[in-house]
């Protein structure tokens, strides 16, 4: 029987629950597999005693990046980690979306800012300023060239606290069309579906939003699937996923996004580290993603180390 720790975060004020969390370790209980819900920095944890380390919910860790990496390096010395060490460390910091537009993967136009550098902000468009580790829109915020003063206030805020921000246009498109999420599973299409714009025009940058407003199911076209392909095609050094989910936007005309015009698909992100997976939306996903999972589990590839030699991830 393969055990399998599906690994999550500790609950908190300021952490949204993972609802489908308790579901998929009772599906894979039924599936036969030894599953339950580990916290990620549990001391108590023995990950070599488990075939595959999951990770899923792990939804603190943009407040504790350089602590979750150095536990990911441990973890994926002692059991599978899915997904792999080296693809956490690269997708935790949204400057991938920089590899991938030189890749030449359609992408949102993105300057990123560090902690000493300049308020280059855009005067001449609306723009959204965030930093490159976070999630559940933190520390994000929608500005027109007016409000400038609150956006360099936000910046002195993030760069206070050690994070570098990204700048990027407002990609008006999402108040039409949305955002889908195209969700892959061993390299193959799961399921999708799409959710509305998350910034609200004046919501103050460090407000709590809702993450996923309004999603639904949603079929992708040719375009879309074309372009998350290309995505994944990028990751460095073609690592095996797990999963993966791919964020798409409408470009809108002249913004710089790499393919040419307005209307066609651009990664807005490309998450590959603890994507909330949508399964309430998508039952019928349940039987394949539970199959994959027990199969990475049974893949013989990574031997873990003897007790007197193993690193405690901890």
């Amino acid at each position: 029987m393969s055990r399998v720790a599906l690994v999550t975060c500790r609950p908190g004020p300021h952490i949204s629950a993972d609802r489908d969390l308790p579901v998929l370790v009772d599906a894979l209980r039924k599936a036969g597999a030894d599953a339950e819900a580990v916290v990620w920095d549990d001391p108590g944890v023995d990950w070599a005693g488990f075939d595959l380390a999951l990770i899923r919910s792990t939804w603190d860790y943009s407040w504790r990046a350089a602590e979750f990496l150095a536990w990911a390096e441990r973890c994926g010395k002692l059991t599978r980690l899915a997904n792999p060490a080296p693809v956490v460390r690269w997708n935790s910091d949204k400057r991938y979306l920089g590899d991938l537009a030189a890749a030449g993967v359609p992408t949102v136009p993105t300057r990123y800012l560090a902690p000493g550098d300049p308020a280059d902000l855009p005067d001449d468009h609306e723009y959204v300023v965030k930093p490159t580790s976070g999630a559940g829109a933190r520390f994000a915020a929608r500005y027109t060239p007016a409000e400038r003063d609150t956006a360099v206030r936000q910046l002195e805020r993030m760069h206070a606290e050690g994070f570098t921000a990204m700048v990027q246009p407002y990609v008006t498109s999402i108040d039409a069309t949305g955002e889908r999420a195209l969700l892959f599973v061993g390299g193959e299409l799961l399921h999708a579906s799409r959710k509305g714009a998350v910034l609200a025009p004046g919501t103050p940058y460090d407000a709590r939003k809702v993450a996923h407003p309004g999603i639904e199911p949603w079929r992708p076209t040719d375009a879309e699937l074309a372009v998350a392909e290309r995505a994944l095609a990028a990751v460095p050094d073609a690592p095996e996923l797990l999963y993966a989910r791919v964020d798409l936007v409408d470009g809108d005309e002249g913004d710089g996004g790499g393919d040419g015009g307005a209307g066609r698909p651009r990664v807005m992100e490309l998450e590959l580290v603890e994507p909330n997976l949508f399964l309430s939306l998508h039952p019928g996903s349940m039987t394949r993603l539970v199959d994959a999972v027990i199969e990475a589990a049974r893949t013989p590839g990574l031997t873990p180390p003897p007790p007197s030699a193993a690193t405690d991830p901890r």
